[in-house]
Parts: C-alpha cells; structure tokens; sequence
C-alpha cells in the first residue's frame, strides 16, 4: 500500500478528487467507461465536489455505493443524500449514472442481491469496479464491514446486509467486491483515527480495514491522522 500525507482534511479532499479524475480519463480510454464506488463521510462530501470540478468524461462515469444506511429517501443518514448535494448538484452526472443501494425496499437480503446483479450488469460477471473510495473508522471498521458482524465472514456474494451498527441496519459491499477492484484510494483524516491507521498501514488483518487488499491500494492522510507517524512521510502537496 502506497502513503500520500497533506497538510489537512482538505489537502487530502482535493489531492483525491485529482486522483479519482486522472483514474477515470485512464478507464474511459482504455475500456470505455468509469465506474467508481463511494462512501460517506466529511471528507468525502468535499472530495465529491472538488471532483465536480475536475476534467472528468462525464458522460462515461457510472457511480455505485460502498455502503448505506437502511434510512427513508432524503434522511441526512442516508450517504446518497450527501452524495446528491456534493456532486450530482454541481456536475453534469446523468442522474440514470448513478445507482443507489436500494435500501428502501422489503427484504434487505434480496435487495443486497438485487443490487449485486446491478453491479454484474455495471462491470461484468464477476463485477469489477475501476476504483473504490474507503474511509476508516477509529473501531477499524471500513465501508460497513465493522467488527464483530457477521458480514465479515460473506465469501458468496457482493453485497450483503448487516446489523445494527451505530442505530442502522446497513447494506455494504463485501470483501470478494472490495479486492476485485482496480484500485482501492483510501481516505482518512483526523486524530480519532490515529491508532487504527497504524494497524491498517501495519497491515494487521484483526480489524476489518486491514482484510482489504493492499496490492492496488493508496492511502492519502492528513497529518492529524498519521500523529507521530507523519514524521516517517514526506509532506505532499
């Protein structure tokens, strides 16, 4: 896994939304499409439209769900509510390009499923997404993989439901979808995050993020996050 360290939250933002940019001319040429999978959080929501103003293919840009909240269409829980007000607001993403989680809908172990045959449909059979953003949570959890959850254990398919987890029920992406990906662009910022960005960079596999493959991985940081870590990393940006 490859370490990129800035300044702050928004260093990191912008550096990503670069990044996922540069990422998306290279798929569209090479395959003719991008289709890249998000999830929530802060920095995120800043990274999502700092990349609305990125030279982007737009017409060619597919963008799925890493994760979601079972929650009502437009609650502030849900991430597609954040997603929508970040980016669809501000770029020319054709709203049919983007394809929520239906957590809506009755019966989440179907709607997983249903949603794993959007995916096969999206990027093939298996599926294969071109880049994949994830966060990491100070319990070492990433997307909804989070501790002790049974989700942890899902080798059979894409998408699965979990449990309750910080008062929701959510849906997620599993690790078989996660290590498929063309390139995983890890996102974290802030001091709460500290101890677990050591295990992850550690690559200790006793905590979710740390099961996610490494071999196309890179991570931007703040320097809040890496603590004392930042002085073994040279200062981007």
């Amino acid at each position: 896994m490859k370490f990129e360290v800035y300044a702050d939250a928004d260093s990191v933002a912008r550096e990503a939304a670069a990044i996922i940019a540069a990422e998306a001319r290279v798929a569209v040429a090479a395959r003719g499409r991008f289709i890249m999978a998000v999830s929530g959080g802060r920095t995120p929501w800043v990274m999502l439209r700092a990349l609305s103003e990125q030279d982007m293919p737009w017409d060619k840009v597919h963008v799925v769900q890493v994760d979601e909240r079972v929650a009502p269409a437009g609650h502030a829980d849900r991430n597609l509510t954040h997603l929508h007000d970040s980016l669809l607001k501000h770029a020319p993403l054709s709203v049919d390009h983007v394809h929520a989680m239906p957590v809506e809908a009755a019966g989440q172990e179907a709607a997983a499923a249903h949603y794993g045959m959007t995916l096969q449909a999206l990027a093939g059979s298996p599926p294969v997404l071109d880049l994949v953003h994830l966060g990491l949570g100070p319990d070492g959890h990433t997307a909804s993989l989070v501790p002790g959850d049974t989700v942890l254990e899902v080798t059979d398919a894409d998408v699965a439901p979990t449990g309750v987890y910080q008062g929701r029920h959510r849906m997620t992406l599993t690790y078989p979808m996660l290590n498929r990906a063309r390139r995983i662009l890890w996102v974290v910022t802030g001091s709460e995050k500290v101890a677990m960005l050591r295990r992850l960079r550690d690559g200790d596999v006793s905590i979710p993020a740390g099961r996610v493959d490494r071999g196309q991985a890179l991570l931007l940081a703040d320097r809040a996050a890496l603590g004392e870590l930042t002085t073994e990393y040279k200062l981007g940006g």
